[in-house]
């Protein structure tokens, strides 16, 4: 009998190993739920055929939402959407100079009609936002992780009345 491996509903991808630091605020924000996601390198101009494959058999592999974050030109989460039905989040990402960031946030969102890609901010506060959004699309279906997300957020709350207070 064949062992059948792991599935996981969220894949992490990025586009080189220098956005693992970054990218790491997102994987930490996920299994801070429960979600141990899968994390791949995969570059959607150095490694086109590989990128195209994975977002092809995603979903067969128990994937439900993809987070694909890149800089510069940040094309990777529009090359996944545009081979696959499954959401695709797209983390901008910030590679220096002169830019800082926009234009990799513009590659991200100016997607044709058809291959949509969720955005969230460029940087470390994107990738977390992906993470909570990738949350909030799975929690439709997931009664325990909903109910997970809604203790996040009073959390989140409580700390800001928390803090409002202290200034009193």
């Amino acid at each position: 009998m064949a062992l059948r491996k792991k599935t996981t509903p969220v894949a992490v991808v990025m586009g080189s190993k220098g956005d693992r630091e970054v990218m790491n605020n997102c994987i930490e924000q996920l299994r801070g739920f429960g979600i141990e996601p899968t994390v791949r390198i995969i570059s959607a101009h150095r490694t086109p055929k590989a990128a195209a494959k994975f977002a092809r058999t995603a979903a067969d592999e128990g994937i439900k939402v993809i987070i694909a974050a890149a800089g510069m030109a940040a094309h990777l989460a529009g090359a996944l959407a545009a081979q696959t039905t499954l959401p695709v989040i797209g983390v901008p990402l910030i590679s220096g100079e002169p830019f800082e960031g926009i234009d990799a946030l513009l590659s991200t969102i100016q997607m044709p009609p058809g291959v949509p890609v969720a955005c969230v901010a460029v940087g470390k506060a994107g990738a977390k936002n992906a993470a909570i959004l990738a949350i909030q699309i799975l929690a439709l279906t997931d009664k325990n992780l909903g109910e997970k997300l809604a203790q996040f957020k009073q959390a989140r709350a409580k700390k800001v009345i928390e803090k409002d207070s202290a200034l009193q």
